[in-house]
């Protein structure tokens, strides 16, 4: 929403989609998964007098509504795209299938994941890390208004340090904020590394996917250092675990 006070901005949405693009045109695999609270917070329902599981499907149904901007912003700059439903609204996205998904990627299309799992409690935090576990990911992408983890929130407190790398059990032992509990637990029963980055900077996704030590890398603690003389970057070709975010130059339609 921007500097908006709700509904889409259309500068950040265009911003959004020439960061992906970017990235896109290098033959990375992207899939994307987008909130909702521009238009409708789940969590706010029962401070309606609404019910709560009702609550979180009208959230779900206000990313999908993000997502189609998306979806159309990409397809404006001429990137193929697709977006995957959780709940089933055949007329606008196409219901979420695994192998469709991992398919669309392998054509090096944009997928698109809308309506979060497609059930009540789960955030879209929880839904980034289930499908990317689905679609074999690399690693988590989580953009956000700040440049990584910081010991306080560092929009209220000044002394808040960042941290560049941490594990994810100091990540539990310090009650750090990055996702909510069943997202970051699924993240960390799978190995499945989590960087939280400054989504709002222009450039910082590409700078980030070409081995920049932006924001803050979660792990189990066993990745080597990104940045630095002579070592290998996080996402760099040359890192067999990650090899795939930049060779995967897959064949069109």
């Amino acid at each position: 929403m921007g500097q908006q006070q709700y509904g889409i901005d259309a500068e950040r949405l265009m911003q959004y989609a020439a960061e992906i693009k970017a990235v896109a045109v290098d033959g990375v695999e992207i899939a994307v998964v987008i909130g909702g609270g521009n238009i409708y917070r789940g969590v706010q329902a029962e401070q309606f007098g609404l019910d709560r599981v009702q609550g979180d499907y009208m959230g779900m149904l206000a990313t999908v509504i993000n997502s189609m901007a998306l979806q159309s912003a990409l397809e404006k700059m001429d990137v193929p795209t697709r977006l995957l439903s959780g709940l089933t609204i055949q007329r606008v996205c196409e219901p979420y299938i695994r192998r469709r998904a991992m398919r669309h990627l392998e054509k090096g299309r944009v997928v698109i994941f809308g309506a979060g799992i497609g059930s009540p409690y789960f955030t879209t935090d929880s839904a980034a890390s289930l499908r990317a576990i689905e679609i074999e990911a690399d690693v988590v992408l989580k953009g956000t208004r700040v440049d990584g983890i910081y010991s306080a929130d560092p929009e209220k407190d000044p002394t808040a340090v960042r941290y560049s790398h941490i594990t994810f059990d100091e990540v539990m032992e310090k009650n750090l904020g990055v996702m909510d509990m069943t997202a970051f637990t699924l993240c960390k029963e799978n190995n499945l590394p989590i960087i939280v980055f400054d989504m709002n900077t222009p450039g910082n996704l590409k700078r980030l996917l070409a081995g920049e030590n932006l924001g803050t890398l979660v792990d189990g603690g066993t990745s080597a250092p990104r940045g630095g003389t002579g070592s290998a970057t996080l996402l760099e070709p040359t890192d067999n675990s990650f090899g795939a975010l930049a060779g995967n130059q897959s064949e069109q339609a």
